[in-house]
């Protein structure tokens, strides 16, 4: 019995479990997806491939199962290198099958000829092109293991065009069975005993939970050792909710206090990169001892020279501190000079957070959108956010309560993520836990990078809510006065700011066009209604278009060159 190369490829991934691909289609690969279908993997048709990529990484790191995204050759596969990047840059499973010319054409100057192995080497944990159908199930086997084993990452498998509809005898090719589950490491337990006598010593400790902790399911223990010591924690962006942001520990909104003077900082699959200013003065004490936990031993060591390197699964080995807790009990004193320096900080921040949310001048600014925003949205509901100042003060200002459910730039700080992760999380939702919707909170300039993903979320019917943070601009924009006055200088392109956008765009009509409910607001009143409304809706697509004020910003100091009277 004869079995296509498309068959092969679709049969091995299910055999290796996986559940949804995202892509675009064309030559060479048309057949791939539809094989895909056939044996029960859901496709979902992208209009892009970078945002296909991006949905097929969260998928990995919300299931712990790569997602695949499919693409053409050439320019499709250039288009999905930025997924595969933001993948292996947050460390989240991805498979990337792209199709390539056919072999008799190689160094021809076939269609879309492209040496896309050599250059998904830079990208990529593995890159591999199968040598024959025969092994094409081995080959996709090695991939899905690799992208899970160890730090989790992306795997490249390009398919040469004529092995697509090639036809092979199943009697050659060489099946194999679904790759075991990831092996669970744990530290050795010297390292272990001298952690904990460090973290027992300490005097202003800090837990800092990182994304590698909420990738490994290690939210109950994290919570049970918060408790236990009674630790001051700080999650990074996406480790939000692994313990839940309200928690009395949380020290997040006094997060730059925390890490300059904690002397003892414990990370739990956080990396003391430009997220964490490098674990370096002055934002941390010069002498701080710093424990550090992750899966990958190439990790331990950067920037700063731990006091003791723990090197295993974030749950595993959280479990393995709890353990030597319980048998030398240690809790951190809730009345220490360090906890009241915290609280206060917290106190002070909040208090400045919400003077500004009850601002009730118009335009909004944007912690009186995100006032609203989290009065009105389910508390566990998965949010996705990007933007600069969107994706920043939405931070501070939308608590999570669960793990694995913020999604936003990362690592890597990519802008174009949004939708792709949102389409993501609903098709994820779908299946596994239906009454959660997904929120998506986008600056105006991130929703251009994908915006026409819309038609695709409207296409899925996919009850996604998008709220569009409108101020017109990259950082700041200009109202619609100025932005005519800018004009009467001449041509747009040598006089307007190079970070404004064209002021007061009805985002909410692309929605419209598709058939989802497009919401135009303007002041907190209509903000309220069109939340309600969304909210309540929960069949259809809606997009909130919130128009703010163009100059509303964190910090004033930040873009000098920006006030009025430069205008």
């Amino acid at each position: 019995e004869a079995v296509s190369g498309a068959q092969l490829i679709a049969e091995s991934l299910k055999a290796q479990n996986i559940e949804y691909m995202f892509g675009v289609v064309g030559i060479p690969v048309t057949e791939i997806a539809i094989a895909a279908q056939a044996v029960g993997i859901k496709y979902v048709g992208m209009r892009n491939e970078q945002a296909a990529c991006y949905a097929a990484s969260a998928v990995g790191y919300l299931t712990g199962r790569p997602g695949v995204c499919l693409v053409v050759s050439g320019p499709g596969f250039l288009h999905a290198l930025g997924g595969m990047a933001n993948a292996t840059m947050n460390c989240w499973p991805l498979i990337v099958i792209g199709g390539s010319s056919d072999r008799n054409q190689e160094t021809m100057g076939a269609f879309q000829e492209f040496p896309q192995v050599e250059a998904g080497r830079l990208y990529n944990k593995l890159t591999v092109r199968p040598s024959s159908l025969e092994v094409i199930p081995a080959v996709i086997e090695k991939a899905v293991r690799t992208s899970i084993y160890g730090r989790p990452g992306s795997c490249y498998i390009d398919i040469p065009g004529d092995f697509v509809n090639l036809q092979v005898n199943k009697s050659s090719v060489k099946y194999v069975e679904c790759c075991l589950p990831p092996p669970v490491s744990t530290a050795e337990h010297s390292a272990v005993s001298e952690a904990v006598s460090i973290i027992a010593r300490s005097k202003q400790p800090l837990l800092i939970v990182g994304k590698g902790a909420a990738y490994s399911h290690a939210e109950n223990n994290i919570r049970k050792l918060v408790d236990l010591c009674g630790l001051p924690f700080l999650p990074t962006p996406m480790a939000k909710g692994a313990v839940p942001d309200n928690h009395p520990n949380c020290v997040a909104a006094a997060r730059s206090t925390a890490l300059q003077h904690a002397d003892v900082i414990i990370l739990l699959g956080a990396r003391l990169n430009w997220i964490l200013h490098f674990g370096l003065p002055p934002r941390f004490r010069q002498d701080v001892k710093v424990i550090q936990i992750d899966i990958c031993a190439e990790e331990l060591g950067n920037n700063v020279r731990p006091a003791a390197t723990l090197l295993g699964d974030i749950n595993a080995v959280t479990k393995q501190l709890l353990e030597e807790f319980i048998k030398r009990p240690w809790k951190y004193p809730s009345n220490s000079e360090w906890w009241k320096r915290l609280r206060e900080k917290i106190m002070n921040n909040e208090e400045r957070s919400k003077g500004l949310a009850l601002q009730k001048s118009l335009p909004m600014n944007y912690y009186t959108v995100f006032h609203h925003i989290r009065e009105l949205i389910p508390k566990d509901c998965i949010l996705v956010s990007e933007g600069a100042n969107t994706m920043d003060i939405g931070r501070t200002m939308l608590p999570n309560y669960y793990p694995r459910q913020r999604l936003d730039a990362g690592t890597f700080g990519t802008m174009g993520v949004g939708l792709g992760f949102a389409i993501a999380a609903a098709m994820v939702a779908k299946d596994r836990t239906p009454e959660k919707r997904v929120i998506c909170i986008e600056g105006d300039s991130a929703f251009g990078f994908s915006g026409m993903e819309v038609e695709t979320i409207c296409r899925y019917n996919l009850p996604i809510l998008i709220i569009v943070v409108n101020n017109n601009g990259i950082y700041t924009g200009l109202d619609a006065d100025a932005w005519t006055e800018m004009l009467k200088f001449g041509n747009p392109a040598t006089c307007v700011p190079p970070v404004s956008l064209l002021p007061n765009s009805h985002y909410e009509e692309i929605m419209s066009a598709f058939g989802g409910k497009g919401y135009f607001v303007k002041t907190p009143e209509e903000l309220q209604d069109a939340l309600k409304a969304s909210v309540t809706d929960k069949q259809t697509p809606c997009l909130i278009n919130v128009m703010i004020d163009p100059q509303s910003e964190r910090k004033k100091q930040e873009f000098p060159w920006l006030t009025r009277s430069n205008l």
